[in-house]
């Protein structure tokens, strides 16, 4: 199915183009006229953002389903909205008692980061109330697929949440099981899945090798008792905050955590920072606050508006333009030291570009991919030999061929433009 007929393809990728630009037009439009993109949806956007001349513009204000590329979005959210401190939690002393209540920090016990800076806080106090009602999402996004409920890029998101949400298991000289809470809920057998839908109870092969992270349904309780084990104290779970000013405990640095949400694109701490940015505008911790705020103050000029529905693109119901997604990084382009900014995005033989676009030989694509059935999006920015930085949107929806082979076109795509342009 051709979306446009080839003639007037022709004509708006060539008008008023000549020498160099008008040989990567003719390359690019000679790949997306041949049978393997009749049916698919294909749009690319490469603007230069020096001159601001477009050098590609195909389907380029068509909405497309952007998987991960959502994290982009994320990504300029956290940016505006945190300090350079992840906001732990909010508290206050009140008498005896320390009250407290959850941001949404992801860190906290978690197996990458190592946090421990809030135990330490929270272990100098021997009263201890926990409020957790200000959460106002539901613990899966809209239009999350139910079924990955038992794998480890699909944790319930929420206000105060504890090792990832996740367990870690592991086999050594016995059984190894983070937190050790769920010790005896581990059955060791092969099964064809990793946890009953409905309670927390695991299955993990005793010939199983590799460490195995499965998320756990969370509650107030099970995060009260949770927290009760790391602090080997007892800890109340109350309905409310006493009508007082909170304090704001620092965390861990924020890049650290971009940085790994984008070169990993890990769905969890894609969710959690638009929480921790809603816990910046108000004491409702509500994601949906976080994307509404930069959608109608910081991207109103936005031409395309976007459907944007959650944090990490696990939801099919996104929707984003690449002009929309060129637009972003364009500004994040304009705003943040290029070395810092480039740190963020994954690059060739790395995180999930593990596989392709290596460098000739430096690194030349600092990109975000996103994938879900059938379609593959990557975008960000592209060097080329000559040294100008090229910002780009290429995204591809409703494929049947094997993503290889649509990457394979991507990377000639992209090689002809670093190579020549």
């Amino acid at each position: 199915m051709k979306i446009i007929p080839v003639y007037f393809l022709l004509f708006s990728l060539l008008v008023g183009c000549s020498g160099t630009k008008r040989s990567i037009q003719k390359s690019t439009l000679k790949v997306f006229e041949s049978a393997f993109y009749d049916h698919q949806f294909t749009g690319f956007l490469v603007v230069n953002p020096q001159n601001k001349d477009t050098l590609l513009h195909f389907n380029a204000k068509k909405y497309f389903t952007p998987a991960s590329n959502t994290k982009i979005f994320t990504l300029f959210t956290a940016l505006r909205l945190l300090p350079d401190s992840i906001p732990a939690l909010k508290y206050l002393q009140q008498n005896d008692t320390l009250y407290l209540e959850g941001t949404g920090d992801p860190t906290l016990l978690h197996s990458y980061f190592g946090y421990n800076k809030t135990i330490d806080f929270l272990k100098r106090y021997d009263n201890i109330a926990l409020h957790l009602n200000n959460f106002q999402d539901e613990k899966f996004g809209p239009g999350w697929a139910w079924e990955d409920y038992q794998y480890y890029f699909q944790p319930e998101k929420g206000p105060f949440p504890i090792y990832g949400n996740v367990t870690t298991l592991f086999h050594a000289d016995s059984m190894n099981v983070t937190p050790s809470y769920f010790k005896d809920s581990v059955i060791a057998i092969h099964v064809d899945r990793n946890r009953n839908l409905e309670q927390n109870r695991f299955y993990f092969s005793p010939s199983r090798k590799d460490t195995l992270e499965i998320p756990f349904r969370t509650d107030s309780t099970l995060t009260k008792i949770l927290l009760e084990e790391a602090l080997k104290k007892k800890v109340t779970l109350v309905q409310k905050m006493p009508a007082t000013k909170k304090k704001v405990l620092a965390g861990i640095a924020v890049d650290s955590v971009y940085r790994r949400m984008m070169i990993e694109s890990d769905n969890f701490l894609a969710e959690q920072l638009l929480i921790l940015g809603a816990a910046t505008l108000s004491d409702t911790l509500s994601s949906s606050k976080a994307r509404q705020y930069i959608l109608n103050n910081e991207l109103a000029e936005l031409r395309q508006k976007p459907r944007w529905v959650d944090g990490s693109g696990l939801s099919r119901y996104n929707l984003f333009t690449p002009e929309s997604m060129v637009y972003v990084l364009s500004k994040l382009y304009q705003e943040i030291p290029k070395e810092r900014l480039m740190s963020f995005f994954p690059t060739g033989g790395e995180g999930t570009l593990k596989d392709w676009y290596h460098g000739d030989p430096e690194p030349y694509l600092f990109a975000k991919t996103g994938s879900v059935g059938n379609n593959h999006n990557i975008s960000g920015y592209l060097i080329t030999k000559s040294g100008k930085t090229l910002i780009f949107s290429f995204m591809n929806n409703h494929f049947r061929q094997p993503s290889s082979e649509v990457k394979q076109r991507m990377q000639q795509i992209f090689e002809n433009i670093r190579d020549t342009y």
